[in-house]
């Protein structure tokens, strides 16, 4: 399997099964992040704060993964906050924000497609801490758009949170532009960058943004391993108290090994998009979508900005036919659709009704994400399974 920059094995947890087109919900951990984080489970067993030798190496490791993933995102080693999953970044930087205001009735803006680590944070925030929220519509592509969220600021405003990609579409918010606008009214800005780290170029600087959340199980390290940029400067409150780690925000004896696979991963991502692996990945996800649109004619439709958007995502409705129908059809192939299944029922994704689509077509949809180890002729037989499938409904 050739990638730019050498040769990479195929990847043992999906040598024997079906076709691999959900790495927007996890990516298989990379070979070389197991590897890398095997010695500080099995014999650098020390705490990283303690005062003797069993503590130097991983010390040094902690080290050396803060600043690993740092430079992913342009950022200083001690900006890097390790938590333990996406959400519990998220929940740090919009609870941590917000308390650490001091304002009675403090203001937060999001927008309609976030995560629900955003939004339901959000919803506690106003049950539990008298929080005000307001959440942006978005348009047809799921964008928002930078005049509405420039008429939603008050006085109390502290925070705006918007993701860098959805996870669904792949659409690529104007973060720039948007936490510029946040800056010029005193607001801190978030932004959950799960879905984009290590697809597309980040630096935080550029971005302007304040506060921003790395989920490692989406860049090939194993889930549980996380974490947020907090620009220095920025007071947050921290969202586990006790001996003072991680800055203060976030105690707990540090999980080295996690942390050594998140910087490994990082640095291995760093590597890609410098040799141009977001190209080759782009070029699959375009077969793809031509191959599906020739064989199903004038029923596969795109969902999403065409090109501002991911290089790995593909989500297309196709006209009468039911994604999970489609894909129950096929055992060849592994994805998600624009779905969500509740005691047998099918209702569409929140993020496709907010982009304004309707009902039929939102359950005509399938999510098919590429990743690391997708390959040409894996997209020529999920193509033609797919057409198969949706051409017998």
């Amino acid at each position: 399997m050739t990638r730019p920059g050498g040769d990479l094995p195929p990847h043992p947890g999906l040598a024997e099964g079906p076709v691999y087109l959900d790495y927007n919900a996890t990516t298989p951990v990379d070979p070389r992040v197991a590897e890398a984080m095997t010695p500080y489970l099995a014999c650098f067993f020390g705490n990283p704060s303690s005062n003797h030798p069993y503590a130097a190496t991983p010390r040094w490791a902690l080290a050396e993964a803060r600043a690993q993933v740092a430079r992913l995102i342009g950022a200083r080693p001690g900006e890097i906050v390790f938590t333990g999953s996406g959400s519990e970044a998220d929940l740090l930087a919009l609870r941590g924000a917000v308390l650490a205001s001091g304002r009675p009735h403090p203001h937060v803006i999001t927008q309609a497609t976030e995560h629900p680590a955003v939004l339901q944070t959000c919803r506690a925030l106003e049950r539990l801490h008298g929080a005000r929220v307001t959440v942006l519509p978005v348009d047809r592509d799921g964008l928002v758009e930078p005049d509405a969220l420039a008429d939603a600021f008050t006085e109390d405003t502290v925070l705006v949170s918007m993701m860098a990609a959805n996870n669904e579409t792949g659409a690529l918010q104007p973060i720039t532009q948007l936490a510029s606008l946040a800056r010029e009214r005193g607001a801190m800005f978030h932004c959950d960058a799960a879905q984009a780290a290590g697809k597309i170029p980040l630096d935080a600087g550029d971005l302007g943004v304040d506060l921003l959340t790395i989920v490692g199980h989406k860049m090939y390290a194993p889930k549980g391993a996380a974490a947020l940029y907090v620009r220095d400067g920025v007071s947050l409150e921290p969202v586990i108290y006790g001996g003072g780690q991680e800055r203060g925000l976030r105690a707990g004896t540090e999980n080295v090994a996690l942390a050594v696979a998140l910087g490994t991963a990082a640095r291995l991502a760093a590597e890609e998009l410098a040799s141009g692996a977001p190209a080759r990945v782009a070029a699959l996800r375009d077969d793809l979508h031509q191959r599906l649109a020739i064989g199903l004619p004038g029923r596969v439709h795109l969902n999403g900005p065409e090109k501002n958007r991911l290089p790995n995502t593909l989500n297309v409705s196709i006209d009468g036919a039911l994604g999970h129908e489609v894909l129950a059809a096929v055992g060849e192939i592994a994805a998600s659709t624009g779905s969500a299944c509740h005691s047998g029922t099918h209702t569409p994704s929140p993020v496709l009704t907010a982009m304004g689509l309707d009902a039929t077509r939102a359950l005509g949809t399938l999510r098919l994400s590429l990743g690391r180890w997708t390959t040409a002729e894996q997209i020529e037989t999920a193509a033609a399974t797919l057409i198969r499938a949706a051409g017998a409904q």
